[in-house]
């Protein structure tokens, strides 16, 4: 649904809510912010033109509770509604209830939330557009089904929960006679993480890349790719650490997955912003899902472009078209984000509570996107994200430099950090080259080396 917009509701909080308001204030929108009671002294909270309170702490009730966010929306008379990433962002009854309550969804339609988010009728959509799909199998309905795909496929494998995200559901199998076994486990971790219990087999990558293509969609039929995002440092399949663009990506296969990207959301007559997320295995690439809402990584597009993604989100919502953007963008640069976590930098443990000292860097190429302040409480509720630090420089190279100077300006005390990971990951040759996987830190992290960056005088 698209139409007017002049006051747009925040469905979200933290970082996210504070990027949406900044390009609403540039817009000459009006904003409202909502927030839950352990929010009320949020930096979104007060920045917003206006800010209704929706609930306990718990997200359940609060940032996850549609009747409470669509009671804020109609009190407030805001005639859209931006979800930013996680919590309702992906929820196709969401978009449907905000487009029934004669408002602006400000994303993509619930038709195509549903299609990507079902990962099985994903892979089959992407099978008929073209793009490469690793070796697979549909909803699986029995151990001994799942027994014959492996055999089919070939080990080893991995099973996937069809509605999964965030690593859960997933499974490694390289024994044939854990295959049935293995489904069961999966099969009850998924159900009780996304209330569906429906698996899948693919064939296994065993030195994967994660890149990623941000992809923008009018509703007029066109799209283009706004260049890859290289996404392989990651702890427990999460990412921690965003390049773009991928600095060891051979020409002619970035070519194919542009392509592959902007044929993938034409396939499904895709409207809005979306990633199209790959595995890339040596110089062949294959299709892994496809994200229909914007990527917490999205700043670093940003700065290698020059495009304002969340301003790009509401003028298409808007119905605007595409024609102000440039058929193909090339990288001005390089640009890289680390996410800073409050947590354990080896455990990776959460670590919430008051924040007595802060210092974000400064300088040419450096942008912070954080809601925290000294004196802020980190909730034990909601994601440990409280910031993204990113640089931008005309190379890789001066890039690295410009991080490593950024990480030794940043001080956060009161809680505990993965700030010290980050400054002993900038030390590692692999990371230093550009030639690393997903799987680079289960492999090389140095528990006691992370932890003396965490004493060092930089």
């Amino acid at each position: 649904m698209t139409g007017q917009v002049s006051k747009v509701l925040i469905a979200n909080r933290g970082e996210i809510a504070l990027r949406v308001i900044r390009a609403c204030r540039e817009m000459g929108l009006k904003t409202v912010a909502v927030y839950s009671e352990a929010d009320a002294h949020a930096l979104h909270v007060r920045f917003a033109d206006e800010a209704i309170c929706i609930g306990p702490p718990a997200a359940q009730q609060s940032y996850l509770n549609i009747p409470n966010i669509i009671a804020a929306a109609e009190i407030s008379g805001a005639d859209a509604v931006h979800p930013g990433y996680g919590f309702l962002s992906e929820r196709a009854e969401f978009a449907e209830v905000v487009e029934k309550c004669g408002m602006v969804f400000i994303g993509p339609t619930p038709m195509h939330m549903r299609m990507m988010g079902d990962k099985v009728r994903a892979r089959e959509t992407m099978i008929e557009a073209g793009v490469p799909v690793l070796p697979g199998t549909g909803v699986l309905n029995s151990p001994e089904e799942a027994v014959k795909a492996a055999e089919d496929i070939g080990l080893p494998v991995i099973m996937k929960a069809s509605a999964g995200g965030g690593g859960r559901g997933m499974k490694i199998v390289r024994d044939m006679e854990k295959i049935g076994s293995t489904l069961v486990t999966a099969q009850a971790e998924a159900l009780a993480a996304f209330g569906c219990g429906d698996m899948y087999i693919e064939r296994y990558v065993e030195s994967p890349r994660h890149v990623e293509v941000q992809v923008v969609a009018d509703n007029h039929g066109n799209v283009i790719d706004l260049l890859e995002r290289e996404c392989s440092i990651q702890r427990r399949h999460q990412k921690l650490v965003e390049e773009a663009p991928c600095a060891t990506l051979a020409e002619d296969v970035r070519e194919e997955m542009l392509s592959a990207a902007v044929q993938a959301a034409k396939a499904i007559d895709y409207r809005s912003v979306g990633t199209v997320e790959f595995l890339l295995d040596g110089d062949k690439f294959y299709f892994m899902e496809m994200n229909t809402r914007v990527q917490v990584e999205h700043c670093v597009t940003e700065m290698i472009t020059g495009v304002d993604i969340v301003q790009e989100q509401i003028r298409l919502a808007k119905g605007e078209a595409l024609g102000h953007l440039n058929r193909r963008h090339r990288a001005r640069g390089h640009a890289i984000e680390v996410r800073i976590n409050a947590e354990h930098p080896v455990t990776f443990a959460p670590h919430p509570g008051v924040i007595s000292a802060l210092h974000f860097p400064g300088g040419t190429g450096v942008r912070v996107d954080s809601h925290i302040y000294q004196g802020y409480t980190v909730s034990p509720h909601y994601d440990s994200m409280l910031a993204k630090l990113i640089v931008h420089a005309p190379d890789r190279e001066r890039a690295l430099r410009r991080l490593r100077r950024a990480l030794g300006e940043s001080v956060v005390e009161g809680i505990s950090t993965n700030i010290p990971l980050h400054r002993w990951l900038l030390k590692q040759e692999a990371f230093q080259s550009g030639v690393y996987d997903t799987h680079f830190l289960e492999l090389n992290l140095d528990g006691a080396a992370i932890l003396s960056e965490a004493h060092a005088q930089v």
